[in-house]
């Protein structure tokens, strides 16, 4: 089938829309039709070049939802009609990781190689040069062919810019705290970064029974944000007295420093921002090849903890269906996350939004 879809090439460049050929749906392929796209920062560190990718085309976008029209003959999960959130690390369900349960450390999966698990790609050009789908996925695209254990079914109520939020932002946030963190109620946090993922680890936090929540950000938009969605403290991050407020505010350190933006300088502050035996949690991606500099004796002395979370270590065939039922229960108000939405035409001004750090979450829709 012809689909249009957003193609990037080269750094700086932006996204050009084009027209591509789609293959059809076999074994365990899912041909979703899509509806909702979430503008994600992991997309923007590929179109300015903090992300190298391998020479060629690739349609970008991972943050998706939809509604399955086709299916290969040996998928069983979902069917036709079905609305499914996408999965942009689709795991292999097999290896020693997927079956411990950590999904998100899935050994071999080739979702990082922007293919199939085949090692193919479902896209191609009408010269016939194959287009890789960024993740697996290419999720800024009219529709999509993935393996089944990249598609998950959620009830119909779920709208689909809040549906594909779930698919990574929102997860990645409440997993970081609920999976990775395991924050205990009347327990302290900090969270650095009011973007999608720093509002979903608000979220995450508000539901988990947090006692202080301070949230950090440049923009007052997303700090009123964070205030509705249980901050109990806002603060600009050009304070110049930011530590200290930080330790008044928590009684000498908060539990947890989450960091959702992926900047060194932000990274290498979570430390000081801890009491002793306290837990800095790593959930913004960082360009290729950057390194964080850190006093190990003091992590030593005052036991303080540094870990990583990917994807906010989830499964995703459960986290999203938990989440989603969060959210239709009224506990987790996504939509309050959803911004502007707007027509894949208009994606690169996303993007530039994105880079000044304005607005909430751009939902790109294809309905």
């Amino acid at each position: 089938m012809k689909i249009k879809a957003s193609v990037f090439e080269h750094p700086g460049e932006g996204l050009k829309l084009e027209t591509l050929e789609l293959d059809d749906p076999s074994g365990d392929l899912v041909l979703v039709r899509m509806m909702a796209s979430g503008v994600c920062h992991s997309d923007l560190h590929v179109l300015n070049g903090e992300w190298p990718m391998p020479g060629g085309p690739i349609v970008m976008g991972h943050e998706g939802a939809g509604v399955v029209e086709a299916v290969g003959d040996r998928v069983t999960d979902v069917e036709p009609g079905d609305h499914v959130i996408l999965s942009w690390f689709a795991p292999c369900r097999r290896c020693s990781s997927c079956s411990a349960g950590r999904a998100w450390l899935c050994r071999n999966t080739l979702a990082l190689d922007n293919c199939l698990p085949d090692g193919s790609s479902p896209l191609a050009r009408d010269d016939g040069e194959r287009v890789a789908p960024y993740l697996g996925v290419a999720a800024f695209s009219e529709a999509v062919l993935v393996p089944e254990s990249a598609v998950i079914k959620i009830p119909e109520e779920v709208p689909f810019p809040v549906a594909a939020l779930i698919g990574c932002a929102v997860t990645t946030g409440v997993g970081a705290v609920v999976n990775a963190a395991r924050v205990l109620p009347g327990e302290s946090a900090v969270v650095i970064g009011c973007g999608g993922v720093g509002q979903s680890i608000i979220s995450g936090l508000e539901i988990s029974s947090a006692g202080t929540i301070i949230a950090v950000d440049l923009s007052d938009e997303r700090l009123a944000l964070a205030r509705e969605l249980g901050a109990t403290h806002v603060l600009r991050g050009d304070s110049p007295d930011l530590t200290q407020v930080i330790l008044g505010l928590t009684g000498g350190g908060a539990d947890y420093a989450f960091e959702a933006i992926g900047r060194i300088e932000t990274i290498e502050l979570l430390p000081d921002l801890l009491v002793q035996g306290g837990k800095a949690v790593l959930v913004g991606l960082t360009a290729t090849g950057a390194k964080a500099r850190f006093e190990p004796a003091k992590l030593v002395d005052q036991g303080k903890t540094i870990i990583g979370c990917n994807y906010g270590n989830s499964v995703p065939s459960l986290d999203f269906k938990r989440v989603a039922s969060l959210y239709l229960s009224g506990r987790l108000p996504l939509d309050r996350m959803v911004g502007r939405e707007v027509g894949p035409e208009k994606i690169n001004e996303a993007f530039d939004e994105l880079v000044a750090g304005t607005g909430l979450r751009t939902i790109v829709r294809f309905d």
